[in-house]
């Protein structure tokens, strides 16, 4: 059919080809024959179709081509387009003419479907209604955080995936022989995007992150895509609003351009709406703990950092996500600086989703202070000496400034409504899972 015409099923359902004559392809859904009738559900990159095949309609051959064929078989069809309520979406293709691309074997994927199995099987699994709606909101909303950033005047920065020095901690370093040397896969662009801020001032970035966090839960990947923002001449709250605005921003546009697969998903599209339209709260780890041991009665000391119990507990009383400031400074990453007003914390900050989703951003103010970060690395067991590039930064004009990273796959869970992390990204690295 070379030069063919081919028709997108979404501009079937949305009404643009009644009562047209129309080539499609794609792939068999579903299929099921009766006598000298087969129906069969046809879908491409943008949707599903009801095709209906009559024997008096088309050549014999391709008829019992049509009859023959399994789910996954790929075809070119032809036929006329009509409305019919008792089809899935309202519309069917009348078919008059059937060409099969390639024959499916039997698929793999049929009674059993454990979450354990449909892993294994992902390379073939990606293909299912449910794994396409995600991955079409994943690419809605990384393409809105470029968006975002690129229309508020910030810049795209690469870093080294390839590092010498931890960021985020030592324990969850992946080791990576660099011929005769010892480094490790990136924890955080952050460190590379601190010198880049003094020229840029402002920047973002996307890309892959990894963490060996000896994990099994639902929440965490051990190669996960992170975005990323630093700028200068900023502080704690100013980083905070842009982070408020960043996630309303997003959620903007997958309700702008995903509804469909938002109803895929059986998403609430109101509840995200009213999300998008809301000021999310400010308040800090102290407050936190008492919200958490005055109204859920639980006994949670100060100086722990939060986990998911006590993040889903606190998430109970608010609806939108909640912006938590001023974690224990003891527990902080060696770059977060001091609050000078409450110097048993730190100036930093975590973003947690409601829903039982965790946090989905976190950042803070950067030290300026050299000596104060170097004490820090030497609590760590680290060597100061392979951070003297990164302390130069303090010693040759800085300035205040902040930054914060957006976990790609914890924001597509939420706002998808799905339960595992590991739906929220293509092919999903874990402690034991590293194929297909």
């Amino acid at each position: 059919m070379s030069g063919t015409q081919w028709t997108r099923i979404e501009e079937i359902l949305d009404g643009k080809k009644t009562d047209k004559a129309i080539h499609l392809r794609g792939w068999i859904h579903r299929t099921r024959s009766s006598g000298n009738i087969v129906f069969t559900i046809i879908r491409d990159a943008t949707g599903t179709l009801q095709a209906t095949i009559k024997k008096d309609n088309l050549p014999e051959n391709e008829f019992e081509d049509s009859k023959k064929a399994l789910i996954e078989s790929s075809v070119e069809i032809k036929g006329t387009v009509k409305r019919d309520d008792r089809a899935p979406d309202g519309f069917e293709l009348q078919v008059t003419g059937f060409k099969i691309v390639n024959f499916a074997e039997p698929f793999p994927i049929v009674k059993d479907q454990s979450p354990e199995f449909l892993l294994d099987q992902r390379h073939l699994w990606i293909r299912s209604q449910k794994l396409s709606a995600v991955l079409k909101i994943r690419s809605t909303i990384v393409g809105a955080i470029h968006e975002f950033f690129r229309n508020n005047g910030y810049y795209e920065f690469d870093a080294p995936i390839l590092q010498p020095n931890q960021c985020e901690g030592g324990s969850t370093l992946f080791e990576v022989k660099y011929y005769d040397n010892k480094i490790y896969l990136s924890q955080s662009w952050q460190l590379y995007a601190e010198a880049a801020v003094f020229s840029l001032e402002k920047i973002y970035n996307m890309g892959p992150t990894f963490r060996a966090e000896r994990s099994k839960t639902s929440r965490h990947l051990s190669e996960f895509w992170m975005a990323e923002m630093e700028i200068a001449w900023a502080d704690l709250h100013d980083v905070t609003e842009i982070a408020k605005d960043e996630i309303r921003f997003i959620l903007n546009k997958v309700l702008k351009h995903n509804k469909r697969e938002l109803n895929i998903l059986d998403q609430d599209i109101k509840k995200l709406q009213l999300i998008a339209k809301s000021e999310f709260p400010t308040i800090t780890y102290t407050k936190a703990i008492d919200i958490l041991n005055k109204k859920e009665n639980m006994n949670v000391k100060w100086g722990k950092d939060l986990r998911t119990l006590e993040e889903n507990k606190l998430m109970d009383h608010f609806e939108t996500p909640v912006v938590v400031t001023n974690y224990p400074i003891e527990i902080m990453a060696f770059y977060k600086p001091r609050d000078p007003k409450d110097p048993k914390t730190a100036l930093c900050f975590d973003m947690i989703a409601p829903g039982g989703y965790g946090e989905i951003v976190g950042g803070s103010q950067r030290s300026l202070d050299v000596e104060d970060m170097k004490q820090r690395l030497k609590e760590q067991g680290e060597k100061t000496k392979n951070y003297e590039w990164y302390f130069d930064l303090r010693r040759y004009g800085s300035v205040p400034h902040v930054g914060y990273g957006l976990g790609v796959e914890r924001v597509v869970a939420w706002i998808c409504g799905i339960d595992n992390i590991k739906d929220a990204i293509p092919f999903p690295r874990t402690l034991i899972r590293f194929r297909p």
